[in-house]
């Protein structure tokens, strides 16, 4: 089992070889879907906010004397059943994310890159010697490339967002182009197919996860 490996042209020129751990790696679903959902939340801006009654402008003074007027007695215009009140128990800034450990990243970051590996939709990028970008060029280089990568959306990683590999293909539709550093499980499960520099892949056939690993502590 191996993953393509891609010449400069973009044509299939043989198979890239697993790492011994991603090689042994078994596919998890239930992990996978453990961090999905975690870095999906991570990535939450949580700005949302509302105001309590002892925020809302006004309500300074008692709307009516305590008794007497036959009315239920009041302190605040301001109270949350008068409108223009405060917010009872509405959301606040906070942060979404939760605790995953480093182990968990890690099998789960790999058992991602085993699924493509294992559907034939993850190929390895060999150096293109490109030395100014050109979509048309990128687009040459796709349809050179095996069928499984005509399925969209394809992902590409990079080491450098400014290599002209990076800023030919970022151009095209149903493309996304990242650096191997901002990589998480969850853009590896959104591509329907991966190409991956060869830099990049043999950083990872070590099983190192990227970025993401660095949340949570050791299992």
């Amino acid at each position: 089992m191996a993953a393509h490996l891609l010449s400069s042209t973009g044509s299939a020129s043989g198979a890239a070889d697993l790492g011994t751990e991603l090689e042994a790696q078994a596919i998890k679903p239930h992990l996978i879907h453990e961090v999905v959902t975690a870095e999906m939340a991570w990535r939450r801006a949580g700005t949302h906010s509302t105001k309590t009654r002892s925020d809302v402008r006004g309500g300074g003074k008692k709307p009516w004397r305590q008794k007497g007027t036959g009315r239920a007695r009041a302190g605040s215009s301001r109270s949350p059943i008068w409108v223009g009140g405060g917010v009872v128990f509405g959301p606040h800034p906070r942060s979404h994310g939760g605790k995953v450990n480093r182990k968990v990243h890690r099998q789960a970051f790999r058992s991602a890159l085993k699924a493509h590996v294992e559907r034939g939709t993850i190929a390895v990028m060999e150096p293109t010697g490109w030395d100014l970008p050109s979509t048309k060029r990128a687009a040459e280089y796709l349809a050179k490339a095996p069928e499984e990568f005509a399925a969209r959306p394809l992902l590409v990683v990079v080491s450098e967002s400014s290599s002209p590999e990076a800023l030919s293909f970022r151009n095209m539709r149903g493309v996304r182009v990242l650096e191997a550093r901002d990589i998480e499980t969850v853009d590896i499960m959104a591509g329907r197919s991966v190409l991956v520099e060869r830099e990049v892949w043999e950083r990872w056939n070590g099983a190192a996860a990227p970025a993401a690993d660095a949340e949570g502590d050791e299992a």
